[in-house]
């Protein structure tokens, strides 16, 4: 499994892009993907919503279990992925392409974010 060096990862298993014009996108990782099996449903914060770092935004269901959706950082959703709202599957198979869960406009980044190979060893152990 191989984490993008250009992205950014919490402790919760979301990963964050670097901003465009103020915007990130977000998503889970692959790591998440596996662990919670194959996702059938996807619920998103939605445009407009302001969301915390740390805190619950949305969530993920899949055939074993229904895990929290964790904003990675403070801001306002810009777009949410209407894609995986339609085909939950694109989070299983492009975690880090097509299966991006929204996109965020960022006011506030903790300092606890981990790089690729931070986060590798921590999902890891």
């Amino acid at each position: 499994m191989s984490n993008p060096q250009q992205l950014r990862y919490s402790k919760e298993h979301e990963w964050l892009s670097a901003a465009e014009d103020g915007v990130s996108t977000v998503g889970i990782t692959e790591h998440a993907a596996n662990a919670l099996g194959d996702v059938v449903f996807v619920q998103l914060p939605e445009v407009g919503d302001t969301v915390s770092a740390g805190e619950t935004c949305g969530e993920l269901e899949s055939t074993k279990s229904v895990s929290d959706l964790y904003s990675p950082v403070a801001g306002e959703v810009t777009e949410v992925n209407e894609d995986v709202v339609n085909d939950p599957s694109l989070v299983n198979s492009a975690p880090f392409e097509g299966g991006w869960l929204f996109k965020v406009r960022v006011t506030d980044e903790p300092g606890d974010l981990l790089s690729a190979d931070e986060y590798t060893a921590f999902s890891a152990g």
